[in-house]
């Protein structure tokens, strides 16, 4: 079976729509009447940051910094590199897989709408699962470690994504053939590229109903208690919905870590955690802490704080 190539001219096309967008963004936000400063919210309080009785607040951009952006976009190289690495793998995998097929969906009028579908249902999955196991969230960490939220945050990768690639090993099975199964993902990520954006407030009812919008991300990319580990859709925003993690924008986003990382070095920014995870592993005392500090929730800790040494 013939395999799509791992570039190819949607993502060639992608290079300069990114950066016209990006140019025009910054432009835009420039011209808006007030922009954030940093860290403006990191005297807030959890209730000031969390209070719903208070009605929305109004939208306000935090814009572009230079240093934050070329971080970004060196993630993005590197994301790349590491995919290109891993197509053959994966490659082979998914036509090991689609050769012991259960079904023939793909094959099916309006296959490829079908395999969107399910690529945007294993995605909000595979998304889940990076926040609440700490050696996804090694890798997923990367796209929230930006204090600021643009498209150039869109392009801040991880390098570590072939850890959940088994998510998707249910397309083939079902008869999804490796192009339709490319093809989805990549409609599915270059849908999410927009959304990362300030330029944009809200859009109709109808739309924040169904959709994934620029709205509903920036409450997932934000450190506030009542926005951690919500909103996790790619394009339905439906899948939070309907399995209990959507949560609306109100109050004033505070982006990044709950504990932010404070750096621009692409290798930190891509492996902190990851070494962090090392680190507690050595330290604690017992298998059970040790698997613990890796496969339980980010933050986790052993009851008694002194079995973590």
């Amino acid at each position: 079976m013939k395999r799509p190539l791992p570039i190819n001219k949607v993502d060639m096309a992608s290079g300069p729509l990114f950066i016209i967008t990006m140019l025009a963004e910054a432009k835009a936000l420039k011209n808006q009447p007030e922009l954030r400063s940093p860290g403006d919210l990191d005297d807030w309080t959890k209730e000031q940051l969390s209070d719903p009785s208070q009605p929305p607040d109004p939208l306000i951009p935090a814009g572009y910094e230079s240093r934050d952006t070329k971080a970004s976009l060196a993630m993005l190289a590197g994301n790349v590199a590491v995919n290109l690495a891993m197509a053959g793998l994966l490659g082979r995998a998914h036509d090991a897989l689609f050769g012991k097929r259960v079904a023939n969906l793909g094959a099916k009028k309006g296959g490829l709408l079908a395999a969107m579908v399910a690529w945007d249902f294993l995605y909000y999955w595979d998304h889940r699962w990076q926040h609440e196991k700490r050696i996804f969230w090694a890798n997923h960490v990367t796209h929230h470690s930006s204090e600021y939220y643009n498209l150039s945050t869109a392009l801040r990768q991880p390098w570590s994504g072939y850890l959940l690639s088994w998510v998707f090993f249910p397309m083939p099975l079902v008869g999804f053939t490796a192009a339709q199964t490319a093809r989805a993902g990549q409609l599915n990520l270059l849908y999410q590229y927009w959304i990362h954006t300030e330029a944009i407030d809200r859009l109709s009812p109808a739309a924040e109903t169904v959709l994934n919008t620029p709205s509903h991300h920036r409450v997932h990319h934000g450190a506030n208690p009542q926005y951690l580990d919500k909103n996790y859709a790619g394009i339905l925003i439906t899948w939070d919905k309907l399995f209990g993690t959507f949560e609306p924008e109100v109050r004033r986003i505070k982006y990044g870590l709950t504990k932010n990382i404070k750096t621009y070095n692409p290798v930190k920014i891509g492996y902190h955690e990851f070494a962090d995870i090392a680190r507690d592993v050595r330290r604690a005392k017992g298998w059970r802490n040790k698997v613990g500090h890796v496969w339980n929730r980010p933050g986790w800790q052993p009851e008694d704080a002194s079995v973590a040494g």
